[in-house]
């Protein structure tokens, strides 16, 4: 059946009525009709709806139906076939969005029995994986020395920065962290164990081993704000005012810190954290181990950090191994 109609066309019985239907382009047109009129929608979304129904005509006119007569099965197929052929999930989420306004309000009309896209599910959208720096960049941030900063300023980001990327620390972990050890401290890093105790999510509690870096720069910071303890709270991490930083400032002195050290992207404190998880895990193997490290309640959430390693190492492939590097011109 072709999905080209002049003229009214097979009727629709709704509730004992018999509604006369127009033709596809005359459908589409009164929809659009409707919902920049009686709806008052943006000339924009109007526009999208436009081209969804474009491609739903087009669609409808390949399986040789009229767009009154779409079935489930077939929103199903075209679903399958958008998300085959690369089309993300958010973008089929709102073609689904389009084609299910356009087929309610065809039932308000009398003009079918059903809504086609009832029931029908968006794909599920790949989980993206957290972005982390390489090694160098790493360590192009950790040893990075900010001349316009204030001794004592830049004393305390290096060693923040220190602490984020060699304890993988969560910021509201870091924000947490006390200068001395006490019952009402939420986290205080011992330094002649090379541990920081941290409270971390779900009010969990968990120790996490520090590198002789990150200890070297702790101290150079605690000698300066040991200088001048009087005015400044029982926070590890303070402000020009002696108060506890917030996550927000740290955030903020991150970002600024990564684009003054020359990096290519903004570096916010849960990037170094998914870097630390990285490196460790390309490093050692040992996924339990990361998961002990980051205070994982599950190792399905430690597992992200396999695909970041696979992804490194195809990067190693594609850089060191011959085969990697032979042109498909030359295959036989």
């Amino acid at each position: 059946m072709s999905a080209q109609h002049d003229g009214p066309q097979t009727t629709v019985v709704m509730g004992g009525e018999v509604a006369p239907a127009p033709d596809d382009a005359a459908l589409v047109e009164r929809y659009l009709e409707h919902v920049r009129v009686e709806k008052r929608l943006a000339l924009r979304t109007v526009e999208l709806y436009a081209l969804d129904l474009i491609k739903l005509g087009e669609q409808a006119a390949q399986a040789g139906v009229a767009l009154r007569e779409v079935q489930n099965t077939h929103i199903r197929r075209w679903v399958a076939q958008m998300h085959a052929g690369g089309r993300s999930a958010r973008g089929i989420a709102l073609i689904l969005s389009g084609w299910r306004g356009f087929y309610t309000w065809l039932g308000r009309q009398g003009w079918v029995l059903a809504n086609p896209v009832t029931d029908v599910r968006t794909p599920k959208a790949g989980k993206p994986l957290p972005k982390a720096l390489s090694v160098d960049e790493s360590v192009q941030l950790v040893r990075f020395q900010c001349e316009d900063n204030a001794p004592w300023l830049e004393l305390r980001d290096v060693a923040m920065v220190a602490l984020l990327y060699g304890g993988g620390l969560r910021v509201g972990e870091l924000v947490g962290l006390d200068a001395v050890a006490s019952a009402q401290a939420r986290g205080w890093v011992d330094m002649d164990a090379g541990e920081a105790h941290v409270l971390g999510k779900g009010g969990k509690r968990r120790t996490v081993p520090i590198g002789a870096g990150a200890l070297d720069a702790l101290r150079a910071w605690l000698a300066v704000r040991e200088g001048d303890s009087q005015r400044f709270a029982a926070a590890l991490f303070v402000g020009r005012n002696g108060t506890r930083l917030t996550a927000q400032s740290i955030w903020q002195r991150l970002k600024r810190r990564s684009s003054q050290a020359g990096l290519s992207t903004p570096v916010h404190p849960h990037m170094l954290r998914h870097s630390f998880a990285s490196h460790i895990l390309q490093s050692s193997g040992d996924l339990r181990a990361v998961q002990e490290l980051l205070g994982h309640a599950n190792i399905s959430t430690t597992q992200v950090y396999t695909r970041l390693d696979f992804q490194h190492l195809a990067k190693v492939y594609d850089a060191a191994h011959p085969r990697a590097k032979i042109k498909s011109s030359t295959k036989q």
